[in-house]
């Protein structure tokens, strides 16, 4: 009897269904529809940004005050806003300074392109598109009409290990965000300040 059951037990463990592994599959991501707020009247410049991110002083904002981040907690991503102020000739050194740190991702980066956009206000900006697994997917820079005041760079990161290709949809969402960011940007002059 003991032989019966063992002989029983084994015939119907080997008569399940096979394990089949699920396939490889992207995460679902649902993404909000896009609405803006503007900036705060207390920075040299003025822009809309997403009402999905959270404005957030940069960690140097003692040195820098103008820096911030635009952080959007439920996609872990942060556009970094930096502003410098432009005196003499020094523009030079901050576009050489925006390039250079666009350049230093062509070790990761398979593509790598850059377009001029024209605003609404008559500015040109430059926008920078990386594909790869990059640490930043999107940057932009800005000056104003004749380069002697303003001087604005955005950049995209992630705070995810999670790879680009998956990231797709979300990076195709900011970069529309920063797009209308630049879209939106007025300078406000800086006696007022």
């Amino acid at each position: 009897m003991k032989y019966l059951l063992l002989i029983l037990t084994f015939f119907f463990m080997a008569c399940g269904s096979d394990y089949l592994p699920k396939p490889k599959g992207y995460n679902r991501i649902d993404l909000p529809e896009a609405s803006y707020q503007p900036t705060p009247d207390t920075l040299p410049y003025f822009f809309e940004y997403s009402k999905h991110a959270k404005l957030l002083r940069d960690s140097s904002w003692i040195t820098e005050r103008y820096w911030i981040n635009l952080f959007y907690p439920e996609m872990e991503a942060a556009i970094q806003i930096t502003y410098k102020p432009v005196t003499d000739s020094i523009i030079r050194e901050y576009l050489s300074d925006s390039y250079r740190l666009t350049s230093q991702h062509n070790v990761k980066a398979y593509a790598i392109e850059e377009s001029i956009i024209e605003l609404p206000s008559g500015l040109y900006a430059s926008f920078t598109e990386l594909e790869g697994e990059v640490p930043t997917q999107a940057q932009f820079h800005i000056t104003d009409e004749d380069s002697t005041d303003h001087f604005l760079r955005g950049a995209l990161y992630f705070r995810t290990a999670t790879k680009n290709d998956s990231l797709a949809p979300v990076i195709d969402y900011l970069k529309q965000d920063m797009i209308h960011l630049l879209m939106s940007l007025k300078w406000i002059d800086k006696q007022t300040l």
